[in-house]
């Protein structure tokens, strides 16, 4: 097996070293505020599996670049919006990276610090798909 140069682990420890991180407790006491957006980065079966956070925004790992970018033509409105977005995925560390790459584009975000994994435990609501 080759050797990577960079853990997955260890790019998460950068990234989490010069992003802002957001408490889950926090963020529950945020909830309420119109200037906040949750984004939530996990894939559909996930949020299926798992529920979501009331009001939150779903947006694919993979296509965020594209929607928040202003040029591209897969921008999406939301982004363009004067708000703090808070992303979040189950852990902690697809966010983490997610806001890192984010903020080496020039756009304002903050992330989940100890993602969806502790949402309830923590006694932030959850919504969930009528079957």
């Amino acid at each position: 097996m080759p050797k990577l140069k960079k853990t997955a682990s260890q790019m998460v420890a950068d990234a989490r070293a010069r992003i802002r991180e957001i408490e889950t407790a926090d963020l529950i006491a945020m909830l309420d505020d119109p200037d906040v957006v949750v984004v939530d980065i996990r894939d559909p079966r996930e949020r299926a599996r798992s529920g979501y956070i009331p009001g939150s925004f779903h947006a694919p790992r993979g296509m965020i670049e594209f929607w928040v970018d202003p040029e591209s033509p897969y921008f999406k409105d939301i982004f363009g919006q004067d708000k703090t977005f808070v992303f979040h995925c189950a852990s902690g560390w697809r966010s983490a990276l997610t806001t890192a790459t984010l903020q080496d584009m020039g756009f304002d975000a903050a992330h989940l610090k100890e993602g969806f994994s502790t949402w309830e435990q923590h006694g932030g609501p959850v919504a969930r798909d009528a079957d």
